[in-house]
């Protein structure tokens, strides 16, 4: 029986699959496997991959014939997986030993639909604790109660998959997979699906992820327009919320949300080329005027009056 499946999705990490791999030979389990889904990419990380893994246990390498982006290699990992939990690893990040069992062991103990932990960031040699914004430890909660303050960084704001473990029955429900074709963001209307929609979640101090920042390959260090899919992720939250009996409660959350997204994008927009820049603006303007005026205020309103000023421009172009 597979107790733990660990999804790896990998593009263009050949000179991080060596220490990524080595952790996970130092939380390797009879119970656990290892799912790499390569993404076509365009360095050597598929044949770096096929012969690390060779003394990896229970591991197998997928490889995309053409890149279809993270959410979709998260996929493609989930419908291989056989385990009962599932958890993620992004291809240049690394675990502490023994990170997988000591997460495994907290969801059976506490018998919860998901738990989250925080993470270690690593920025070159610069290392910094990420507290996830939930100061309940160790103990079940309702996922809808850690959504609000409005006003304040919640359990939705920590959306990394990678920070926890995931009951495989959550996806019987609906809940796990991730929006097909999203090249960013993706996490986003994930984890508010989650945190609607599950029965339970617990967040626990383990301190063995580390996360590491700056990469220059990640798409968040890209200002290309594969960045703008951040408002088809926002749209699809916004969806979510509506759909969701208590609207009415989540509603301002979601939206300021999404303004301070498309503010700190607007602020940054430099880093894109010209065209890409220009529909940038263009698409965030639409968005903004898709949301009513008097929510737009409402959510405008807990804003700092350099990102509300920004904003109302960009709704008003």
């Amino acid at each position: 029986m597979t107790t733990l499946s660990v999804i790896v999705p990998c593009y263009n990490i050949e000179a991080y699959a060596a220490n990524t791999v080595r952790s996970l030979m130092n939380n390797a389990r009879e119970d656990f496997e290892f799912i790499f889904v390569e993404d076509c990419s365009k360095d050597d990380t598929y044949d770096a991959l096929q012969a690390l893994t060779e003394r990896l246990p229970r591991s197998a390498v997928i490889r995309h014939k053409e890149n279809q982006g993270l959410a979709t290699a998260r996929n493609t990992g989930i419908d291989r997986a056989q385990g009962r939990y599932l958890a993620f690893l992004d291809g240049d990040d690394w675990l502490g030993p023994g990170h997988l069992a000591a997460l495994t062991d907290t969801a059976q103990r506490l018998g919860v639909d998901f738990v989250r932990t925080d993470h270690v960031q690593v920025t070159g040699v610069r290392r910094s604790l990420h507290r996830a914004p939930e100061g309940r430890r160790d103990e079940v909660l309702d996922p809808r109660s850690s959504i609000l303050p409005d006003h304040d960084s919640t359990m939705v704001d920590y959306p990394y998959a990678w920070a926890g473990i995931y009951h495989s029955r959550l996806l019987d429900k609906g809940l796990l997979r991730f929006a097909d074709g999203l090249r960013t963001a993706e996490d986003r209307p994930w984890i508010w699906q989650l945190h609607l929609r599950a029965a339970s979640y617990a967040v626990t101090p383990l301190h063995g992820i580390f996360y590491r920042r700056g990469v220059a390959t990640s798409l968040t260090q890209i200002g290309d327009v594969r960045q703008l899919d951040f408002i088809r992720a926002f749209d699809q939250v916004l969806s979510e919320v509506e759909a969701d009996p208590e609207a009415d409660r989540f509603r301002t959350k979601a939206i300021r949300n999404y303004c301070a997204i498309i503010a700190h994008q607007l602020k940054e927009q430099r880093r894109f080329e010209r065209p890409v820049a220009r529909e940038l603006r263009i698409r965030v303007g639409a968005a903004l005027r898709r949301i009513p005026g008097a929510e737009l205020d409402t959510a405008l309103a807990g804003l700092d009056e350099e990102r509300s000023t920004l904003l109302r421009k960009a709704a008003a172009a």
